[in-house]
């Protein structure tokens, strides 16, 4: 088994920031794993755990010179990776709910009536799962929710409206995106 390695993490940091490529490499040896770790209670996507790691470190060394000091590099990363993972989570949600769209429309204008009542009937069924999931939540992520993907407003936007911190705002959504996840997939696993 073998020991950890115990490293003065702001020291290096330090040196990252001042471009020194071998501070850089230690610093993602030491936190690359606990972040992946980290990361899997987040998301159990684990290629996009990796392409989100892969890009937060691209971005570390290509922004060095402007980034700030820290006392704690481990929570400056974690927080890091979060709003990363989060985002990309966002973006796909997004994407998938204009796709689908974008799919109804095409495929309404061609098909049978019969088709078009089994597709009406496959998103009554999908918009009840939705609606049972959203009925999980608390009120507050509830809220954070419709305003995010309903109203779309930014984090920031989130933040005023519902007078909490961004990253308040960041674990109501996350939350709430995980416990929806969990819920669509009894309902489709009992359908």
């Amino acid at each position: 088994m073998s020991k950890k390695v115990i490293i003065d993490e702001v020291a290096i940091w330090d040196e990252f920031r001042s471009g020194d490529q071998k501070a850089f490499t230690a610093l993602y040896q030491h936190f690359v794993q606990p972040l992946y770790s980290y990361s899997m209670g987040v998301t159990n996507d684990k290629e996009l755990i990796k392409d989100c790691l892969h890009d937060l470190f691209v971005e570390l060394w290509r922004n060095h010179a402007t980034i700030g000091p820290t006392t704690s590099v481990k929570y400056y990363l974690m927080a890091s990776i979060k709003r990363k993972i989060i985002r990309h989570m966002e973006t796909q949600m997004k994407n998938h709910v204009h796709h689908t769209n974008y799919m109804l429309d095409y495929m309404e204008a061609d098909y049978s009536q019969e088709s078009i009542l089994i597709k009406y009937e496959e998103e009554i069924r999908t918009n009840k799962q939705l609606s049972n999931c959203m009925n999980m939540l608390s009120k507050r992520q509830r809220e954070a929710i419709s305003l995010r993907f309903f109203e779309n407003m930014d984090t920031d936007q989130i933040s005023n409206s519902m007078k909490i911190n961004p990253q308040s705002v960041y674990n109501l959504i996350f939350g709430a995106l995980r416990v929806m996840k969990e819920g669509l997939m009894r309902e489709r696993a009992v359908a």
